[in-house]
């Protein structure tokens, strides 16, 4: 489980395919803290750490999560947000993280007002009412494993406020218009979608 809190960024320094697979090569100043088979999110994106260099150490995204995610976009030099999992007795800074992307959405506006950013953001809501993912105004989202609030939220979109230090230290200062992102929507409102709608 994770936080949605991002402990700092990482950079792809190799991609190298494996049949359907990708494996990564991330640098990060992370690395020493990590050892194999630990959990890792990469812009919200769960991935097992599975070798260690000195300065660097490499997950694979098999082929399901580079279809519902925007991992298989990733290129040589591009940053990714990494958080390792919440320790039993930390902090819960921000919210339940599965780190189970729902799917992705797209950046429609990006705002600078002087002293934080308003970013807005749309998703495809499908066909099917029962199995639409929701948004809540005041409630929370992740995107591109950050944890944050949601307004102006609407059947297939919303916006989320940026402050400068988020900006600074998450990949939100790389974002442009039109760019892919991770959204995990929050697990409270996904059970209780599902109760609502009778549980199956």
């Amino acid at each position: 489980m994770f936080t949605g809190i991002i402990e700092t960024s990482g950079s792809v320094a190799a991609i190298e395919a494996e049949g359907t697979n990708l494996t990564f090569r991330i640098e990060s100043s992370m690395t020493p803290e990590l050892k194999i088979d630990q959990s890792v999110s990469h812009n919200g994106v769960c991935l097992t750490v599975t070798s260690l260099t000195d300065g660097s150490y490499t997950v694979t995204a098999v082929d399901e999560t580079l279809r519902k995610t925007n991992i298989g976009k990733l290129k040589i030099g591009d940053r990714v947000n990494l958080e390792r999992c919440m320790p039993a007795n930390g902090r819960f800074d921000g919210h339940i993280v599965q780190g189970h992307v729902d799917q992705t959405g797209i950046c429609t506006n990006v705002q600078d007002l002087n002293g934080s950013w308003l970013f807005d953001f749309t998703y495809d809501v499908g066909s099917e009412p029962a199995n639409r993912n929701i948004t809540v105004e005041k409630g929370s989202i992740c995107i591109n494993g950050v944890s944050l609030t949601v307004f102006n939220s609407e059947d297939d979109s919303f916006r989320v406020t940026i402050i400068p230090y988020t900006y600074e230290h998450t990949t939100f200062r790389d974002l442009k218009v039109g760019d892919t992102v991770n959204l995990e929507f929050d697990i409270v409102g996904k059970y209780l979608k599902k109760m609502l709608a009778g549980y199956r």
